[in-house]
């Protein structure tokens, strides 16, 4: 149980003009409050849909809500954590001095992400033992930062490493190369037997139905769904925000 000092949590979502996307923040939202009871927790989105970022923090100093963790809804430090959220937080910060409000690390890289991509994957129907024949594909939305498809790839390492699996390999839905046929392809080329799909993104949109075209287009064997409200996504999301409010207060500017 949270006490009535803590933060409210505002998660940032990118947005979509896609429903399943709101449905899907809106669900993991619900997930949060339900393993942190009393944590205030309100989405908000940079684009698409309501509210926006600034109308959300607005609405909550009319409130009497004085210090707010903000934690972008993203896997990799790209354009819009390093310059988007920033500068609304930074102008919404400017007009409203009477409210504090701290900004989370992005959620990845993180062995829960990866913990998730595997609930989905048995949950497609892999098993657990089948882990050594298997080469997956880790398709991500893509990037044009380098920094972003360096955490990409970092992840597909780490994961490679820690859940023996027989090969990973990134792939990207737009912005950067491979794509994931192409990297279903060159899987089975280099003697994979088995070939599934991971797609790293967080809720369905017009990129993941990319990612799950080009997966039936190579023939993978599985595919398995966006991470989505997941246990391991929430408590992924509680821990950004127990890390942002444990950090000493930088005020952001516009």
């Amino acid at each position: 149980m949270h006490p009535p000092s803590s933060p409210t949590l505002v998660v940032i979502a990118h947005g979509s003009r896609d429903p399943r996307h709101a449905a899907t923040v809106t669900a993991l939202c619900e997930r949060v409050r339900a393993d942190r009871p009393g944590l205030r927790v309100e989405p908000c989105y940079l684009d698409f849909q309501t509210p926006g970022v600034e109308r959300l923090l607005e609405r909550l100093a009319a409130e009497g809500v004085r210090e707010v963790v903000a934690l972008p809804l993203l896997l990799t430090r790209a354009f819009h954590a390093k310059t988007d959220i920033p500068a609304v937080l930074g102008r919404a910060g400017a007009r409203l001095p009477r409210l504090s409000v701290r900004m989370a690390d992005v959620l990845g890289p993180s062995p829960l992400l990866t913990a998730g991509l595997e609930r989905r994957l048995h949950e497609a129907g892999l098993h657990p033992g089948d882990h050594a024949s298997t080469g997956v594909v880790l398709a991500s939305a893509g990037s044009s930062d380098p920094e972003a498809i360096a955490a990409i790839a970092h992840t597909a390492r780490e994961w490679r490493r820690t859940s023996r699996w027989c090969a990973v390999r990134p792939a990207f839905a737009s912005a950067s190369l491979p794509r994931t046929a192409e990297a279903v392809r060159g899987l089975r080329a280099s003697g994979v037997r088995r070939v599934v799909v991971a797609p790293y993104v967080l809720a369905p949109g017009r990129l993941p139905d990319r990612i799950a075209a080009g997966a039936r287009e190579a023939g993978a064997d599985l595919l398995a769904e966006v991470l989505g409200p997941s246990p391991e996504l929430a408590r992924l999301v509680g821990l950004r925000y127990d890390e942002a409010w444990a950090a000493p207060e930088l005020r952001l500017s516009a």
